[in-house]
């Protein structure tokens, strides 16, 4: 019998400042690492003042982590050691393996709207130290499912009958766009023993059939183990980004860029920063 998944926890973040001075909600962190396994960090912003985040995040390092940039609306200017550089506009996303090292920037222009979210994937132990590769996924090729009474956008992982615009690497998370419209209910099967929350954009929903409460925008919402998720949008819609993978079940050392699994790595880290032999590659 397939087993529904119930809320676990939800969480509505602090206000925090990061970067050179962006004003972001952390919505997790290090404080929930375990509960949310294999996903480290998700930061969401939303503003129509550039005050609040044209001094963007100016070059620093990675290591050990997965960085995934989604865009709904705005521009994100980015560079990184490998050479690659471009924009973040609406729609688009970009899955960095940061692996052994990578240094890059990311620098929000000015625009009506900056509205997205940062999620941070942990690596595997094995996988802390493979070479860095940029993935650059454009709105254009995100596959788009339309079903009655929702849009599902499969940024990475697999939906129904459909592959999304990425698979990961080294954790093979899902990761969708999900709007449902007013009064209508959506699930999805999901592998009973991984991780799964969402975060609410826009919107609220009821997730137990037999419950009366709704929850509401820019919150995340942990899930118990289950075969199925199930939520009934309420009398606006909801739009909400899905996120499920298998935890790690790792040791964490993490300081600020850098999330190794041990004290001794995470020192080697930043004493190569020091020494100028951070980067691998």
């Amino acid at each position: 019998m397939k087993q529904l998944r119930t809320v676990r926890k939800i969480v509505t973040g602090k206000d925090a400042v990061d970067g050179a001075g962006v004003k972001l909600v952390r919505v997790i962190g290090y404080r929930d690492t375990a509960e949310f396994d294999p996903f480290l960090m998700l930061d969401a912003f939303d503003s129509t003042n550039p005050d609040d985040y044209t001094k963007g995040f100016p070059w620093h390092p990675h290591r050990g982590i997965e960085t995934i940039t989604y865009l709904i609306s705005g521009d994100i200017e980015h560079g990184d050691s490998l050479g690659n550089s471009g924009s973040i506009l609406d729609g688009d996303c970009q899955w960095m393996t940061a692996g052994s090292g990578i240094i890059h920037q990311e620098m929000p222009k000015a625009s009506e709207r900056l509205f997205g979210v940062q999620l941070w994937l942990n690596l595997p132990a094995r996988d802390k130290m493979v070479d860095p590769q940029y993935g650059d996924i454009k709105s254009e090729d995100i596959t788009v499912v339309d079903e009655d009474g929702s849009r599902v956008r499969i940024i990475a992982g697999r939906y129904r009958d459909s592959n999304g615009a990425f698979e990961g690497r080294y954790v093979k998370a899902t990761y969708l766009d999900v709007e449902v419209a007013a009064g209508r209910d959506w699930s999805f099967e999901s592998q009973r023993d991984s991780t799964l929350f969402i975060y609410i954009l826009q919107g609220e929903g009821l997730f137990d059939p037999t419950g009366m409460e709704s929850i509401t925008s820019k919150r995340a919402v942990l899930f118990d183990e289950g075969d199925r998720f199930w939520v009934k949008a309420g009398d606006e819609g909801i739009r909400f980004l899905l996120l499920s993978g298998k935890p790690l079940k790792e040791p964490i050392a993490w300081g600020g860029p850098i999330v190794m699994n041990t004290r001794q790595e995470l020192d080697q880290a930043f004493r190569e920063l020091n020494e100028n032999t951070f980067i691998k590659k």
